[in-house]
């Protein structure tokens, strides 16, 4: 009948379930009937079309194709204590439109399913597993803006935890500041990690490269990680690409210090990763002393936690805002 196929469609590209024993809406004598049938369920949601391995840290960039002919891109990094964290996507491409990542420039073409999502997570995991390792950490922060699929992106973290056994402060949910979605993110019984892409202290700088920033200004995004931290009690981490000349001096850092200070954001750690290049913005990258500097001068003078992040996979286009 209709319906079962359209139960089993479900099992199959909604949640990822390739097994008519785990199919529980099914009869089970129909499910046996399957089975002496000699029916199975074809492979996985998603085709591996292409493979690079960094040779500089091990970093490894995967494209996968859906049956729509879809592209993702998803990351797995090793690091040399023993952690090894996926950066998955949750959309194909992304409407978001800031102008210094890849993604950004494409547009967005679709939501993913939860079972994509949890796909390219999971695909990592049982490779790991199988040499005696295992998936440590996953980071929403792939193609696509996480929020703006809030149902599918939650649906797969909590699988990702359940199923994959990472700890749900170990999954971590990056925005670019969709302040309702953050709202959101407060009363989910799920308690990831929030980071929130920032990259400006001021509203005409960051609506020159994050168009979302009219939409959600500054007031308004850091209102809403106020009332989520007073919410949830939970650090929230800033993402910060540190771009030559724009945003990467000691006046950069001050500003951002007193904006945090300015608006009770209290309890923050601010990820400063020097800018990665794209096809299609002119920046260029900070020096490490700059970032250095930055990073100084929000702990000695804000007392706001700062680290340099270490620019993984950038040999094969799998660094920050690449992909």
């Amino acid at each position: 009948p209709k319906f079962r196929a359209k139960q089993i469609h479900e099992w199959i590209y909604d949640k990822g379930v390739h097994d008519f024993d785990a199919m529980s809406n099914l009869p089970k004598k129909f499910r046996d009937d399957l089975k002496a049938r000699g029916a199975t369920v074809g492979g996985t949601i998603a085709k591996l079309r292409v493979e690079q391995v960094s040779q500089r840290d091990g970093t490894i960039k995967r494209a996968y194709e859906f049956r729509d002919g879809s592209v993702v891109e998803s990351v797995l990094m090793p690091y040399e204590d023993g952690r090894r964290t996926a950066c998955i996507s949750s959309q194909a491409g992304c409407g978001m439109g800031c102008t210094f990542c890849a993604t950004g420039q494409m547009g967005l073409t679709r939501h993913l399913t939860a079972a994509e999502i949890f796909e390219q997570a999971a695909r990592f995991s049982r490779e790991l597993s199988a040499r005696g390792e295992r998936l440590s950490n996953v980071v929403f922060m792939g193609m696509g803006e996480p929020l703006a699929n809030y149902k599918n992106v939650m649906a797969a973290a909590r699988r990702i935890n359940d199923e994959l056994g990472v700890g749900a402060r170990h999954i971590t949910i990056s925005t670019v500041g969709l302040a309702r979605g953050i709202g959101k993110l407060a009363e989910d019984p799920l308690q990831v990690t929030l980071a929130v892409s920032l990259h400006q202290a001021t509203d005409a700088a960051r609506s020159a490269i994050m168009p979302v920033n009219d939409r959600y200004d500054l007031e308004t995004l850091l209102g809403a990680v106020r009332d989520y931290q007073a919410a949830t009690r939970r650090r929230v981490t800033f993402e910060w690409a540190a771009i030559a000349g724009e945003n990467d001096d000691v006046d950069a850092a001050r500003t951002l210090g007193a904006l945090l200070k300015k608006h009770g954001i209290r309890d923050a750690h601010v990820n400063v990763i020097p800018l990665n290049p794209t096809k299609g913005y002119g920046g260029k990258r900070a020096k490490n002393g700059a970032v250095d500097r930055f990073c100084k001068t929000l702990e000695a003078e804000f007392g706001v936690s700062a680290t340099p992040r270490v620019r993984r996979g950038i040999d094969i286009d799998a660094g920050c805002g690449q992909l």
